[in-house]
């Protein structure tokens, strides 16, 4: 096998391996199901933790060697099976590779959430409360200048906060959390630079302890805090890998994805390994069968700086390459240990914002696989990997299980778990590991791919005909939501991306007219 990488153009297959593909049976969809297994997927996740712990640093960040050695881990396995043309896709983005966060208060150290990206410093000043949400210069009161900026999560991305807190004289940015508890809030600024002004060293705390720190200031007390960034940014050459069928249709595609990158405070074993597990056992399981249409696994890098993988492959796809991609499914946290069975609302239903044409059909098609389980939809708000296939009018779909947002006693009754508690209570921290995994929900939603491989590998006469990329609905939508959003504060990206809770990742949406919903991440 010969691996596709710059953009060459290389065999992967010889006039033999192509005549195998008449002799392999058709794809049986039940059994491909039953083919995955916990025994299999659950040692693809110790993979994924070892190569996080064998370097110092004890994470896969894109670029990073705990991240080469996931890439590597999947060329090899996909290439064993002599199925898959393989495409290794190297391109450029900018890392946090290292960092430490400490604050203290009045002379007591309390936890400190990382905020990548933030600026390294070490200060000492008395706090400022910021008026609102700190989404404007506005609301930042002259008597920063000089001082840390107390500002509360909400409605704009961690970066802008930030950078208005520099651009208004602060020395330092303490971002508390929006929802009730004590965890440290943590996330990421979005590489600098910011035309609203420069980072500062900025640092996340709880809901308990911001909240606490308003009412004190407020009654008239000075409190000191002192804030202790030092970060390492860089910018690093990454891998997407692109595995597609040698039997089937390449000028209909179905498309799955998953993302390989951690963030660095660990190995992100469920956000995202049991993606990325998943789908590799699902390809491996799947070599054995023949599709009347191909189907690609996209393995993307550097979804938790903004995204990039994903959105460099899309941006590169030709106008004919992007028409052939009939469908994608996204994956992105299916094993977490407070779950949910999350969908991804195409038709709109919960959120008013629908996907591409063909996008509620998808909807529609996992919620079936779902009924013996539940679901609830979670939505469109182009924060994970899906954001560019539906931008380029792709129809598109997927699962979630859920990240650290509380779970409600109606998701109790549908779900079980427990009220009150993170989804996730690791996500985006150390205890991301091979522990932190749900196995229940991980192999229903493993099995859910292996579905909709059988299903759309053989036809796709359940979806409509696709839409021009240049005239999509979502697109449509998109500038409507958008502007909507702008008159009501809601920020957007250059990229014309909704900023939905701030930058952190998965947002949950709590109850909507009624029907229970929940949100995905950036």
């Amino acid at each position: 096998m010969k691996i596709r990488q710059l953009g060459l153009a290389v065999s992967g297959f010889t006039t033999a391996a192509r005549a195998t593909c008449d002799y392999k049976p058709q794809v049986d969809d039940l059994a491909l199901q039953e083919s995955i297994k916990l025994e299999n997927l659950l040692p693809r996740s110790q993979k994924l933790q070892d190569f996080a712990y064998a370097t110092e640093a004890r994470n896969r960040v894109a670029g990073s060697p705990g991240h080469v050695a996931t890439v590597d881990y999947i060329i090899s396995e996909l290439e064993a099976t002599g199925a898959y043309d393989i495409e290794r896709q190297p391109f450029t983005t900018t890392i946090q590779e290292e960092g430490s966060y400490r604050i203290t208060v009045d002379n007591v150290e309390w936890n400190a959430g990382e905020l990548q990206f933030s600026a390294s410093g070490d200060v000492t000043a008395p706090l400022v409360v910021v008026s609102n949400l700190g989404c404007t210069p506005e609301d930042y009161p002259a008597a920063v200048a000089g001082n840390i900026a107390l500002i509360s999560r909400g409605t704009c991305e961690f970066g802008l906060k930030s950078s208005l807190a520099g651009a208004a004289g602060a020395i330092g940015a303490l971002i508390y959390d929006n929802v009730p508890g004590d965890a440290p809030l943590s996330g990421t600024l979005g590489s600098a630079p910011r035309p609203t002004g420069p980072y500062v060293p900025t640092v996340g705390t709880s809901n308990n302890n911001g909240t606490a720190l308003v009412q004190v200031i407020n009654s008239g007390t000075e409190v000191i805090a002192h804030l202790d960034v030092e970060t390492t940014i860089t910018d690093v050459t990454s891998d997407n890998v692109l595995a597609t069928t040698k039997c089937g249709n390449k000028d209909s595609v179905l498309m799955f994805g998953a993302h390989t990158d951690s963030v660095p405070p660990g190995p992100g074993i469920n956000d995202d390994g049991s993606g990325t597990v998943a789908l590799i056992e699902v390809a491996k399981q799947l070599a054995a069968y023949q599709t009347t249409n191909a189907i690609r696994f996209g393995f993307w890098s550097a979804e938790e700086v903004g995204l990039v993988g994903s959105t460099y492959y899309v941006e590169h796809l030709s106008a004919d390459a992007l028409a052939q991609i009939r469908a994608y499914l996204n994956f992105d946290m299916i094993a977490s240990p407070n779950f949910i069975h999350g969908i991804y609302d195409g038709d709109g239903s919960a959120f008013n914002l629908t996907g591409p044409r063909g996008s509620a059909e998808l909807e529609h098609f996992l919620e079936t696989y779902f009924t013996p389980y539940n679901s609830v939809p979670t939505e469109f708000s182009g924060r994970s990997d899906y954001a560019a296939f539906i931008d380029f009018g792709v129809p598109s779909g997927g699962t979630f299980t859920g990240a650290e947002q509380l779970k409600t006693e109606a998701e109790v009754a549908l779900f079980g778990g427990v009220a009150g508690a993170p989804y996730d209570a690791n996500y985006h921290q150390a205890g991301d590991t091979i522990d932190n995994l749900n196995t229940e929900a991980f192999i229903i939603h493993a099995r859910a791919i292996a579905h909709a491989a059988a299903v759309f590998g053989e036809s796709f006469d359940m979806l409509p005909p696709k839409e021009p990329a240049s005239v999509t609905r979502f697109k449509r939508d998109l500038r409507r939501r958008r502007n909507e959003d702008q008159m009501r504060g809601v920020k957007w990206s250059h990229d014309h991306r909704r900023e939905v809770g701030d930058g952190v990742g998965h947002t949950h949406a709590g109850c909507l007219a009624g029907k229970m919903v929940a949100g995905m991440k950036s």
